[in-house]
């Protein structure tokens, strides 16, 4: 098995209702790729996010009482927590620089996910934005798949990744939010392992494996490289939802 990732180039800066599937395909042929069914489409939250206007400037934003008081203690732009709790069904931690919360999408995260990192408003020193994560991940990746499909014939995978940290260990790894056309777990339990022994545990987390390692192409910081095409992909791609990753609040040992 060989899995091959390309970083996609030639995408410039995204602003709001800018057409990613023309975007994208318009990468692929510089980048010299052309795309087979089996391919997959990773994705940083923050192009999707541009596109579809999901910049807020903190000017805007009036903190209410609950965000005043977590602000101070977590010693953070009022602001910012408003945004926070507006993004989030329940906080769960909060200490010095950082609120651990629920997300409305149901994932565990930090500051809910919004982004200050490359985000850039019309230069109005009234102005700091922030970017929020797209309102519907796991529809924002099926409506490119149909996209590229209605445009060219070809039905890839489509996954929206973003930068998360993980309990018990340090440092950030891209993990998948949202998907369409790959599987987010890979259900082994059933099948023998090298010496025979039947598996029954082991659920493959596909989803995130591919989000870090895509991540790694991207890169965390000035790279600029917010797409990356992935062939080899080791499992068949099916109808997925990012709903296979959430772990049942009841299973959860770290809250």
């Amino acid at each position: 098995m060989t899995l091959t990732l390309t970083p996609l180039s030639g995408i410039s800066l995204i602003g709001q209702g800018d057409d990613l599937v023309q975007i994208l395909l318009a990468s692929l042929g510089t980048s010299g790729i052309q795309l087979q069914d089996g391919d997959i489409l990773a994705l940083a939250q923050k192009i999707v996010s541009k596109a579809e206007g999901r910049m807020v400037n903190l000017a805007t934003v009036e903190p209410g009482e609950q965000a005043l008081e977590l602000a101070a203690r977590a010693e953070k732009d009022p602001r910012l927590v408003e945004l926070m709790l507006r993004e989030s069904k329940e906080v769960l931690r909060v200490r010095a620089g950082a609120i651990i919360v629920e997300h409305r999408l149901g994932f565990v995260c930090a500051n809910a996910g919004i982004d200050h990192s490359n985000v850039a408003g019309s230069g109005n020193a009234k102005e700091e934005y922030v970017l929020l994560l797209p309102e519907n991940p796991d529809r924002s990746a099926a409506e490119i798949r149909t996209g590229i499909r209605s445009r060219i014939g070809i039905e890839p995978g489509v996954m929206i990744i973003d930068s998360h940290g993980r309990a018990w260990r340090n440092g950030t790894v891209g993990v998948a939010i949202g998907f369409n056309g790959i599987p987010g777990i890979v259900d082994l339990r059933g099948q023998p392992d090298l010496f025979g022994y039947t598996l029954r545990i082991t659920q493959v987390g596909a989803a995130d494996e591919l989000a870090a390692a895509a991540s790694l192409v991207m890169g965390q910081a000035a790279e600029g490289t917010p797409a990356v095409h992935a062939r080899g992909f080791p499992y068949p791609l099916r109808t997925g939802s990012f709903r296979e990753l959430l772990r049942p609040k009841d299973q959860d040992l770290f809250r």
